[in-house]
């Protein structure tokens, strides 16, 4: 087995990470720091990532958690902030798909299945992403219709979007956003774009996944069905 497959199957993090785990340097195989990113793995052969042993696992969870702000979508922080992984009650190891900013809040998969994650966060996926969100300002609908055309959000314009505005009050707007991708800080970035910033994201939906009304910090184990639907995507 590929190595970075081997890392995924461990549940350690998706092949992507995993990559980036042996560029670091963070990777050993029999004492080993490992400098061959194509390395298939033997039967007989020792793994570590950051000096830990690992090994792939043979049962498969999956998971939805409302993310609360202030939590970081990583499997481990330098700064010792709280992880999303602190909140699964499993003793098995996961990890999260793709990420949300420190400060949004909302739906985001954990598992431990590399090859699912390694699907799902693939630049060729056709995820639609819900968000709510709270602007600065009023937000006209001349100005949301740019949203929709798309925005340039330095270096980068965005795909058609569709965008519903909500409500007003004297200070912002309260509006829904669905988008196709996933560019670092997108939703942030397009209304920075219409000068109206972001004071308030919630991610809502993932495809046709939704928060429903589980609570923030809490988390509920994907259906069959669910599962399903996220390999057939």
């Amino acid at each position: 087995m590929r190595i970075n497959q081997y890392i995924a199957s461990a549940g350690v993090c998706s092949r992507r990470k995993a990559d980036e785990l042996i560029e670091e340097g963070r990777v050993k195989v029999n004492g080993s720091v490992l400098d061959v990113m194509g390395y298939h793995v033997q039967e007989e052969d020792v793994v570590e990532v950051d000096g830990a042993r690992i090994e792939p696992v043979t049962k498969k969870v999956y998971y939805l958690l409302n993310k609360p702000a202030g939590y970081v979508t990583s499997t481990a922080d330098k700064e010792g902030r709280p992880l999303v992984t602190e909140l699964v009650p499993d003793s098995v190891r996961v990890f999260p798909v793709g990420r949300l900013d420190l400060n949004t809040t909302g739906l985001i998969i954990l598992t431990n299945d590399g090859e699912l994650s390694n699907k799902l966060m693939h630049p060729s996926g056709e995820f639609s992403k819900k968000y709510l969100v709270r602007a600065a300002g009023i937000v006209t609908r001349k100005e949301a219709e740019r949203l929709e055309r798309g925005v340039d959000i330095g270096g980068f314009v965005t795909s058609p979007a569709e965008v519903h505005l909500i409500k007003h009050d004297r200070n912002s707007t309260l509006a829904e956003i669905v988008i196709h991708e996933g560019k670092n800080r997108q939703v942030r970035r397009m209304f920075e774009a219409i000068g109206h910033p972001v004071q308030e994201l919630c991610r809502t939906g993932l495809g046709d996944l939704v928060i429903g009304k589980l609570a923030l910090g809490q988390c509920r184990k994907l259906s069959p069905a669910e599962i399903e639907y996220l390999k057939r995507v």
